[in-house]
């Protein structure tokens, strides 16, 4: 995206240079924001319209290599959070979650099994996005904060909802599913890390924005490879493989609970999600 002296609305969208009001190519400029804006605001209200319960449902086999971690049918080879009060549950063959559950300690949806290096495949589709969040940042390619020309981040305000896929059990690399205009697949624990090296941010933040919109299924597929990361979203690469050096050897696999409620009203981002086709292949350790 260039930034070499653009005029800028207020929205942070980039007028053409030297544009005016009253000149023609200002009042396009304007007019092109507006159809932008009433635009995305139409995309996202259709998706938070489009009806979950039974679109797409189908668990599809595993694919050769791969087994079935999850059967459409209950949750076994799944750990669900005690006390949980059933906000973990199954709904015509996915795993849904309304974000509320009520477990006094972590309140996530945990594999019962380990693994090393292997390969998961998992369908999510984000339910809806009911909170608005009004510090979304404007994440730069190499994972820092854009600023304005006062030095101020940047910040957007946009319906969002939040989970992820810890790998290896780790919530430090933990792939992230979002509303943020990034992408989905980043590792937040990492690019967030102010002790993290600029070479690793970047490779933390995707390289595309491969979402479809709210309400419809995305497929990840997550490859941890010794201390290696890479992550494909709907056949796009949006992490390449990288070294992430604390990466555990070894570890379950989760499902993030995020979000909490007070007085009736989300007060953060909740993972109000359903997972389906969730398969993992492991992977033969290198020869030495």
């Amino acid at each position: 995206m260039q930034h070499d002296n653009p005029a800028r609305s207020r929205s942070g969208l980039a007028l053409p240079a030297r544009a005016v009001p009253g000149d023609r190519d200002f009042d396009r400029g304007v007019r092109g924001i507006r159809t932008s804006f009433v635009g995305a605001v139409a995309a996202t209200l259709l998706g938070l319209t489009i009806p979950l319960a039974a679109e797409g449902a189908q668990e599809e086999g595993p694919p050769p290599g791969f087994v079935a971690l999850f059967n459409g049918r209950d949750f076994a080879g799944w750990k669900v959070p005690e006390g949980d009060g059933g906000h973990w549950k199954i709904l015509d063959g996915v795993i849904d979650y309304d974000a509320e559950s009520e477990a006094k300690g972590d309140k996530s949806l945990w594999s019962e099994r380990a693994y090393g290096d292997h390969v998961l495949m998992v369908d999510w589709r984000i339910k809806a996005a009911p909170y608005i969040n009004r510090g979304i940042p404007y994440i730069l390619p190499d994972g820092t904060h854009a600023r304005d020309i006062h030095g101020a981040e940047m910040r957007l305000a946009l319906p969002d909802a939040d989970s992820g896929v810890y790998v290896r059990g780790s919530d430090n690399h933990q792939i992230n599913i979002w509303c943020w205009p990034i992408g989905s697949g980043e590792i937040y624990g990492i690019r967030t890390n102010p002790k993290t090296p600029p070479e690793l941010r970047a490779a933390a933040t995707p390289r595309t924005q491969a979402d479809k919109s709210i309400g419809q299924w995305n497929r990840f597929e997550i490859t941890a490879r010794g201390k290696t990361l890479k992550v494909v979203l709907n056949g796009k690469t949006v992490l390449p493989e990288a070294e992430f050096p604390d990466l555990p050897t070894s570890g379950r696999i989760a499902l993030q609970h995020h979000g909490l409620k007070r007085g009736g009203v989300w007060v953060g981002p909740p993972s109000l999600l359903q997972y389906k086709n969730i398969h993992i292949k492991e992977l033969d350790k290198p020869k030495e």
